[in-house]
């Protein structure tokens, strides 16, 4: 009966973590739309503002309650990654590379959550496990290179940094949202990071984005209300119940689901070596959910406030 639970919580789990990653598939191909016409200031940092605002009505309407200090360490680092790090780098490179590049170096990510994962919140997939998530990440790399991505530029370096710092939030806050719930993580993680992006976007408030086509204000609003709450909302609890590992595998669907929301909204075009890459790694991802991870408890659980 047990093992039925937690197997139908699993599933739920992946269900809401691909919900996550079919709605940060839009991020790159919106941010690339946005970008043009608000610069990656107001796109990267602005989205913060009206998902801030709307987070805070939330919370002020269910009174829910406030943080332990423990629980705000955790949020901080959510914050640094999810709401100002990866929003912003991603802006700054959006407006240089196509989306479909962008997407492909994302595609280090779940590699990266599962590895950040083992250090937070302790753990520990099976070898099986790293062989099918090396695989998908060996099949992503390979692409790039067929695709000509071999020399890096500046803004490459900015996706990697964007990685990094978004995949410690990940872990972090998959391991957050066992206590505080998904969406809770997100919206206070939002409220902590508005003093920080408040003055910046509004120095950067310019007549001129007031005329932008409706198309450009639509990928904007996407990126605050989608991308920057809803879509962690999904993820974070998505991370909670099927564990922050074995979910982070989905991620490796998120470049080809780029590439093909890039081709509908941006024109970029699709191969077949594109369509094959990606059923090899739809299969790593079906593989990876079928191994084994040994949880163990963290030294410092976060305290729970039920």
């Amino acid at each position: 009966m047990k093992e039925a639970v937690e197997g139908k919580r699993e599933r739920l789990g992946l269900m809401l973590g691909f919900i996550g990653v079919l709605c940060f598939s839009l991020t790159l191909p919106t941010t690339s739309i946005a970008v043009a016409y608000f610069g990656p200031t107001m796109v990267g940092l602005g989205r913060g503002v009206i998902a801030s605002v709307l987070v805070a009505i939330v919370l002020l309407i269910r009174r829910e309650k406030r943080p332990t200090a423990k629980q705000f360490k955790g949020l901080a680092i959510v914050a640094l990654g999810a709401v100002l790090g990866f929003p912003l780098l991603t802006s700054w490179a959006m407006q240089s590379l196509p989306a479909s590049h962008g997407a492909v170096v994302l595609a280090l990510l779940p590699l990266a959550t599962a590895g950040f994962a083992t250090l937070r919140a302790g753990e520990f997939p099976s070898v099986r496990f790293w062989l099918a998530s090396l695989a998908g990440c060996s099949a992503i790399l390979v692409y790039a290179f067929y695709l000509g991505f071999g020399q890096l530029k500046g803004a490459d370096f900015a996706l990697l940094a964007a990685v990094i710092i978004v995949a410690f939030s990940y872990a972090e806050g998959g391991r957050l949202a066992r206590d505080l719930g998904g969406w809770q993580v997100i919206a206070w993680a939002l409220v902590i990071a508005a003093p920080f992006f408040i003055i910046p976007v509004l120095m950067f408030v310019t007549e001129e984005m007031l005329y932008a086509p409706l198309h450009a204000w639509i990928s904007f609003l996407y990126l605050a209300v989608v991308s920057q709450f809803l879509a962690f909302v999904a993820w974070y609890n998505g991370l909670a119940m099927g564990g922050i590992a074995r979910v982070s595998q989905v991620q490796y669907l998120q470049p080809f689901l780029m590439i093909l929301f890039s081709a509908w909204l941006l024109d970029e075009s699709i191969s077949l070596f594109t369509l094959g890459t990606s059923v090899f790694v739809v299969l790593s991802v079906i593989i990876g959910k079928q191994t084994s991870v040994r949880v163990v408890p963290t030294k410092e659980p976060y305290t729970s406030q039920k």
